[in-house]
């Protein structure tokens, strides 16, 4: 098997599993290696490895005594050993959200620096996860029954609730204000296609729709009963011609979408899509 089939069967295997928490970082990594012709992850591995073993040290010579200083450490070595930092000069680069890239230019989005801030935290066994915070990836990081949330974009700041309100007005509009889902977990599979998302979406307003078909497919790997993909899935290949993979994908939207309104739109386009074909 080649290292993109590899990679594949390992993304189809999260598919498979309802496990809610992932080896984040290595699930990114294996999306990225389905962009190269040839992937080689060692040198991504051994980075990540050594960075757990810096944190291992640091904390093991000045543990932290609560969640706002285990923040200040993820940070020190990310951010100030590292050199880690969000991209506000080229944001929309493609690379931004390629964790290999990231790793090599150590700069991305904030969704991909949050992957390595959550690694990085699972590490050492503490707790880390995604926040469901519109339009700027954060983190929250618990430690002995504290919750701090991490900007990953700024060099792993810790943000008090003002900044969040400022940083969401930015982000959403002058009328927005917090509200409580704004700071939920969100799953380690929603964070990988949200990662994948910000490809997808830049691809699209490229014209690149091949591309961003691949892209919606390496989704799917992971999230293979979300009706919605399997919609934008075959939408993008009617607009490419591909009548028999659109035909496919909308008899799998169906297949999964449970709100009947919906489902019976994805019916309506599928029976059209069929009486082209014939």
């Amino acid at each position: 098997m080649t290292v993109r089939g590899r990679s594949r069967a390992y993304l189809r295997e999260l598919g498979d599993d309802a496990v809610q928490r992932l080896d984040i970082a290595r699930a990114a990594l294996h999306l990225a290696a389905l962009t190269r012709s040839q992937p080689d992850l060692g040198n991504a591995e051994k980075h990540l490895a050594a960075l757990d073993e810096t944190l291992k040290g640091l904390v093991s010579d000045n543990p932290p005594n609560n969640a706002v200083s285990a923040a200040h450490a993820l940070a020190d070595v990310l951010a100030r050993q590292s050199g880690y930092r969000g991209d506000d000069q080229t944001y929309d680069d493609l690379q931004n959200a390629d964790l290999l890239c990231v790793i090599e230019r150590r700069k991305g989005l904030p969704v991909a620096l949050g992957i390595l801030y959550i690694h990085l935290a699972r590490s050492q066994d503490w707790t880390a996860y995604g926040l469901n915070f519109p339009g700027h990836f954060l983190v929250a990081l618990e430690f002995y029954g504290e919750r701090t949330i991490v900007d990953p974009f700024h060099e792993g700041v810790v943000r008090t609730p003002p900044e969040l309100r400022e940083l969401l007005k930015i982000v959403a509009g002058q009328d927005a204000e917090l509200e409580q889902k704004m700071f939920l977990a969100v799953p380690d599979k929603g964070v990988l296609l949200r990662l994948q998302s910000n490809i997808r979406m830049r691809q699209m307003q490229m014209g690149r729709l091949t591309e961003a078909t691949d892209t919606i497919e390496s989704m799917l790997l992971i999230a293979p009963e979300h009706a919605e993909l399997w919609h934008e899935f075959g939408v993008l290949h009617t607009k490419l011609g591909n009548l028999g993979a659109a035909v496919s994908a909308f008899e799998t939207a169906v297949e999964y979408e449970k709100r009947p309104s919906r489902r019976q739109e994805f019916v309506a386009i599928l029976q059209q899509l069929r009486r082209r074909l014939n």
